[in-house]
């Protein structure tokens, strides 16, 4: 679930009328002040109010007649990690499932909270591993935060500075946003030697923070000073999993860990 800590200035307020998530989105929901957390919907919980039946939301009895159950399903939400692949490998059945699905007619929609890709390098894996899916299929938490940074209307003078890798910085791209930060930041360093002052750009109005293998101590100073000095300044935190599945072989250490120590820095 998309999670944003911010100040009232760019936050939506829940007594007027709700802020619209982006046209090209297959979801749409007004956002959700909870104290001092932002938090947007996740696609399952869209999907609810707007009428779709989750398979996983079935009895847990025993499945005595699959076709009934499919029957009365209009739209099916997959996950990827785990669900359709495991790092770069397809898992058995999927296609023949997806298939299936199709021929009934069935809306598929896939969900991620992987930030790595955009929904278009998504849609290209898909394609790596033989599958023809359709980009507004997809929905990953790179997409999620820059819709909800376009469905809260953030002000296009003001960049982003992220923390994540290249999908968020193209999702950013696509719908219109400055951004700086992400993987060319990785290779930093600071050298904390007596008077070194860190300047930082005082424009970042956001900072978005996803999975980054090339999370380091650079980028926790850059996002804290961002947040603490700039007023109204957005902390997005695109997911909080604590394992994920980058390759077959076995669970990686998620984004909980990432998120945990941007959030004690930050505050």
């Amino acid at each position: 679930m998309l999670q944003v800590r911010a100040s009232p200035t760019f936050l939506p307020s829940t007594s007027s009328s709700s802020s619209q998530a982006p046209t090209h989105s297959p979801f749409s929901g007004k956002s959700q002040r909870r104290g001092g957390l932002a938090a947007a919907p996740s696609a399952n919980r869209v999907a609810r109010r707007s009428g779709v039946v989750m398979a996983a939301a079935a009895a847990a009895a025993k499945l005595e007649d699959a076709d009934a159950l499919i029957d009365s399903v209009e739209t099916f939400i997959f996950d990827c990690d785990g669900v359709i692949w495991k790092g770069d490998k397809l898992i058995d059945g999927v296609p023949e499932t997806l298939d299936l699905l199709r021929s009934k007619g069935k809306r598929l929609v896939f969900v991620t909270n992987n930030s790595t890709k955009s929904r278009k390098q998504y849609g290209k894996k898909f394609e790596t591993l033989g599958m023809s899916i359709d980009e507004e299929e997809i929905f990953a938490s790179s997409f999620a935060a820059a819709a909800y940074l376009q469905s809260i209307d953030f002000p296009k003078d003001k960049k982003v500075y992220v923390i994540g890798e290249e999908g968020i910085l193209k999702e950013l791209e696509l719908a219109g946003f400055q951004y700086l930060g992400g993987p060319t930041d990785g290779d930093k360093k600071i050298e904390l030697k007596p008077g070194f002052y860190m300047e930082h750009d005082e424009d970042v109005g956001a900072v978005v923070v996803g999975f980054d293998r090339y999370f380091n101590y650079y980028k926790v100073q850059y996002g804290t000073l961002c947040i603490r000095e700039n007023p109204g300044c957005l902390f997005i935190a695109t997911n909080r999993d604590a394992v994920t599945h980058l390759t077959d072989a076995q669970e990686w250490a998620g984004k909980w860990w990432i998120n945990g120590r941007c959030n004690s820095w930050f505050n």
